[in-house]
């Protein structure tokens, strides 16, 4: 393990990611999905207070910036218009998963269950992205989740309580930005080849 302060790296790669998201935004190279940036701003900061509650320390700083840079996006995304705002069955559906994933996790009231369903509800919220990276590649920042994915990695290396509460967020964010960049990449390689 290395030291917990390290997190505090895994937090500003998230941030920077971030910002840089919210450029391009402003650039028009990319267009956020709201439903999933919105809940992907709501489901960690709610898990941040979990994992606050459960006494995780350090590591849940990385959950922290998780909300906070999300937030970022969806601010920038409404102020300057440039967002998919087209919400499909598709996004309604996985919106609705996630947002009951989220009461679930809220009416049982331990801490250390309910980081596991805001991961359940933050992957749910993650489906009309994945979908939308598949479609149209070059919306996407793959830089952002290269640095989210990393500093996923960090928090992970920071852990010194194995209880699911402390790793189970991080190990999420690191799934899923690996599977992001693996689905941006090689879409925008396959179609550049079409």
């Amino acid at each position: 393990m290395i030291d917990p302060r390290w997190v505090f790296v895994s937090a500003v790669l998230g941030m920077a990611g971030s910002v840089r998201y919210a450029f391009a935004i402003v650039r028009g190279t990319v267009r956020p999905n709201l439903v999933t940036w919105s809940l992907w701003a709501a489901v960690p900061l709610i898990a941040f207070s979990a994992q606050l509650d459960s006494g995780v320390g350090l590591p849940a700083v990385q959950t922290l910036v998780a909300g906070a840079g999300p937030l970022v996006v969806v601010v920038t995304g409404v102020c300057t218009r440039r967002n998919l705002a087209r919400l499909g069955a598709f996004d309604l559906a996985c919106a609705v998963a996630a947002c009951a994933a989220l009461g679930v996790w809220l009416g049982l009231g331990e801490a250390a269950l309910a980081v596991v369903f805001a991961v359940v509800a933050d992957a749910a919220a993650a489906l009309p992205t994945v979908v939308k990276a598949w479609r149209d590649p070059a919306s996407e920042n793959l830089l952002f989740y290269v640095l989210v994915g990393t500093g996923a990695t960090v928090t992970l290396l920071t852990i010194t309580s194995w209880s699911p509460a402390a790793w189970a967020f991080a190990a999420y964010v690191l799934t899923l930005s690996v599977s992001l960049v693996a689905i941006v990449s090689g879409r925008r390689r396959a179609l550049r080849y079409a």
